[in-house]
């Protein structure tokens, strides 16, 4: 069956990981995308490991479902072929620092005249304006101007090197496809296409929500275990007998009984419900202790049918092997772009009958 953006056509300029997981979400929702790869440019997702054979897994499963043509766009006739391409094609995605495609004779403006409804999505670190617009970043970079990183990890060593790309992934290509996608829904409406600029430090500032709220209606400025979402409540990691940690989330006050239940500590209950940082601490302290006696799978057991939002952490293989995420085909078998089939994450957007 068709997937539900079976009908467009994305032409992708990007490289590295925002631009190429955006279009990676569009082409398993069903889109046609082609990218345009320099010959001569390096993009380190190719040489990163490990590798799967000759291929590295990190491109492999970025780039599937798509097609690819190799042209250099600063060669000679290769603007042209690009507006020849794009009067066939509904959108468009690059990532090159602003002005880039502009003066390669393939930005907005020269492209709108071949395609009146094209949609146009410019996924940058700083957008298109402002003094930071030529300035080069990473994800760390973003997520500290932005900050996130300033009420992320704990009091005492500061912010931690996250293992996920917040502001490039939940920043850059959640942004870029929810904003691909209502330009669509315009362009049905009125016929036409669209420029989009996502900056992924305004991404990431935006992902502050309930933090953000705190400090700018609030007067409140958060800090690493400050709030009660942030590691200054019980809700925290907690170290296991055989050094693996156990989440404990059990905030609502029905969790928080049967987690007190659970762990032999009936008596903290009343702690559990207190906005007192002093009895936080106190309940922090005994659940910590308390997790310290047994191993992570006695946890497990322990909990394992207790309705007390408490999971064990585990690793990326345990959690492609642990029963919902396998429920939900979360690991799938994809072309890694020969012919021969790689173990992939999954797309986590479903369509269809339950």
């Amino acid at each position: 069956m068709p997937g539900p953006l079976s009908a467009l056509k994305v032409l992708d300029f990007s490289t590295l990981l925002p631009g190429p997981y955006a279009t990676r979400l569009l082409a398993d929702m069903g889109a046609e995308v082609l990218r345009v790869e320099a010959p001569d440019r390096v993009d380190l997702t190719k040489v990163m490991p490990p590798f799967d054979g000759t291929f590295s897994t990190a491109f492999s499963y970025l780039n599937r479902g798509k097609q690819t043509l190799t042209l250099n766009l600063k060669a000679p006739g290769a603007a042209e072929r690009i507006k020849e391409l794009v009067r066939e094609y509904d959108i468009v995605v690059e990532q090159f620092r602003p002005g880039v495609m502009d003066r390669l004779g393939v930005g907005y403006d020269a492209l709108r005249a071949e395609n009146p409804g094209l949609i146009y999505c410019a996924i940058t670190g700083y957008g298109q304006t402002g003094p930071y617009r030529d300035r080069a970043g990473h994800d760390i970079n973003y997520l500290a101007l932005a900050g996130v990183a300033s009420h992320c990890g704990r009091a005492d060593s500061g912010p931690p090197p996250l293992g996920i790309q917040v502001a490039d992934i939940a920043g850059g290509s959640h942004h870029a496809v929810m904003g691909v996608l209502a330009a669509v829904i315009q362009r049905q409406q009125t016929g036409e296409g669209q420029y989009i600029d996502i900056s992924m430090t305004d991404a990431a500032f935006s992902l502050n929500a309930m933090a953000g709220a705190a400090c700018l209606a609030g007067g409140q400025t958060p800090a690493p275990e400050s709030g009660m979402l942030n590691g200054g409540s019980f809700y925290d990691y907690y170290q296991t007998a055989d050094n693996r940690w156990l989440s404990i989330g059990s905030l609502e006050p029905q969790f928080s009984a049967r987690l007190c239940e659970a762990l032999g500590l009936p008596e903290l209950k009343p702690l559990a419900l207190s906005q007192k940082p002093a009895d936080q601490q106190t309940l922090k302290a005994a659940i910590r202790a308390c997790v310290a006696e047994k191993s992570l799978a006695e946890w497990q057991t322990v909990f394992a049918d207790v309705d007390a939002c408490v999971e064990p952490v585990l690793t990326i293989a345990e959690a492609a092997v642990h029963p919902q995420l396998t429920a939900r085909g979360m690991v799938v078998e994809a072309d890694r772009g020969d012919g021969v089939m790689q173990r992939q994450l999954g797309c986590a957007i479903r369509f269809g009958s339950r």
